[in-house]
């Protein structure tokens, strides 16, 4: 009879991520970064790596049961490289100073809400959700919700949840005006000049650092979780129902 995995292994695969771990290295890196110092370093990234995409997959594992359009998705596809793309960019360094993965249905390119958590050092440590990039017919459809029905977005902001981990509410870039057709005085004129519809929580350094590996797999996972009503009400308004 074949043997199972020892209990060190059984360890190793349900084993919650070290956070801390995880911060060192993004400290070090952001103080070296640049190719030669990856490269003697590359065995410590890999080890993390594979820690994360475990803990995406747990993550992932766990939202499906509330929002089952995610069963399809690879944990490994919903995580963003950590090679910067410079060919564009004024600031050069070769690599990104988080960790992050992003949910939604049809998978990281997809129009549908997501849900966004990212680890970082110098308070880059947050979970975040909903439309950063809406279609020009997706925020002209949650405007008109916004203007026929605001307290469906007040109520799923006022819920408990929301309260615990996005008390500063509806975030994101906002036009400077009102946009055509609403006025200014509008009860909801905040809500209807953004042009990102975001909630987002942020962890500092400190709390991340005091949280045991299980508890932050804990508490990352209940904000994505709060996350949900948010994500239903931005799906309907955004198909204009």
């Amino acid at each position: 009879m074949r043997a199972g995995p020892g209990r060190a292994a059984r360890r190793r695969i349900f084993a919650a991520m070290n956070p801390a771990a995880l911060l060192d290295f993004l400290h070090d890196l952001a103080h070296h970064n640049d190719r030669e110092w990856f490269q003697d370093h590359k065995a410590t990234y890999d080890h993390l790596r594979a820690d994360f995409e475990q803990e995406v997959a747990y993550w992932l594992r766990e939202l499906v049961q509330d929002e089952p359009a995610l069963a399809g998705l690879d944990p490994r596809k919903c995580i963003f490289r950590i090679y910067r793309d410079v060919r564009f960019s004024k600031v050069k360094v070769p690599y990104k100073t988080h960790f992050s993965a992003y949910f939604a249905p049809g998978g990281k390119h997809s129009e549908a809400p997501g849900r966004y958590v990212q680890i970082g050092t110098s308070g880059q440590t947050l979970v975040a959700g909903g439309l950063y990039e809406p279609t020009k017919e997706q925020l002209a459809a949650i405007r008109q919700e916004i203007d026929y029905a605001p307290e469906g977005l007040h109520t799923l902001l006022a819920a408990p949840a929301a309260r615990q981990f996005f008390p500063q509410g509806l975030a994101g870039d906002q036009l400077k005006k009102m946009p055509p057709g609403y006025e200014a005085s509008h009860p909801a004129a905040g809500w209807l000049r953004h042009k990102q519809f975001l909630l987002m929580h942020t962890l500092p350094d400190a709390e991340v650092r005091k949280l045991s590996p299980a508890a932050f797999r804990a508490h990352i996972l209940d904000a994505l979780r709060a996350l949900g009503p948010f994500g239903e009400w931005l799906g309907e308004a955004s198909q204009g129902g």
